[in-house]
Order: C-alpha cells, then structure tokens, then sequence
C-alpha cells in the first residue's frame, strides 16, 4: 500500500511562486508514474504535470513554462515548483501514482483513476 502525503501549498498574491512536495510511503516500484493534478470546486480534476519512471515529464498546456515537476528517486519524494503563478491556477492539488496504469496517469488525460492519491493541498492564486 503507498501512501501519498502533499504538502507546501498556501495563499500566493499573481506572479508569485509555491513548492508543492508529495511524500510518497510504502513498497517501491520502479515502474511507477507520479503526477500533479487539481480541482475547482464543481469542475472536474485536470492533470497539471507527470514523471514517468524514467523520468520524462508533461506538462498541461496552461502550466507549460511556468511550473516544474521533478522527483527524489532516492526518498520518493514528488515535487512541482510553481512559478509566475496566475489566479486560475487556484485548486485543490493531489499527488497521485500508478504503477499498472502509468501510461493513463502521465497522459494527464480524464478520467483519471490512479491507484493511489494523497488527500490534496490547497492553492490559492489572488
């Protein structure tokens, strides 16, 4: 069982910037994908950015340029550096990882169903 914790979001004025960390616990795979996704309240959930195994990353086309994915394969631990940051990019934000569907997971498209996500971060862009 992996557990997801994400941590680091918070209150930002326009053109600020925010680190999101996502501590990731439990049995390692090395085929896993992790990613970054957010939520309006009544919108769906929409990918932001994702990391294969490998180490590949995508990014939607509203945060391309802007923010950052990156992950600590010793601690597991998933990272988006967000910059230049806008009011819509205002959401709850959840890590998530899948090991078996990676490929659907790092496609950031919907419906997403990865196997595990940790309970959100709020970000909130004035």
């Amino acid at each position: 069982q992996v557990q997801l914790v994400e941590s680091g979001g918070g209150s930002v004025q326009a053109g600020g910037s925010l680190r999101l960390s996502c501590a990731a616990s439990g049995p390692p795979s090395s085929n896993y994908a992790m990613g970054w996704f957010r939520q309006v309240k009544g919108k769906e959930r929409e990918g932001v950015a994702a990391i294969d195994s490998i180490g590949n990353t995508k990014y939607a086309d509203s945060v391309s340029g802007r923010f950052t994915i990156s992950k600590d394969h010793v601690k597991g631990t998933l990272f988006l550096q967000m910059n230049s940051l806008k009011p819509e990019d205002t959401g709850m934000y959840y890590c998530a990882a899948d090991a078996e569907n990676w490929r659907m997971l790092f496609s950031l498209l919907p419906p997403q169903d990865a196997r595990y996500w940790g309970q959100g971060t709020q970000v909130t862009v004035s």
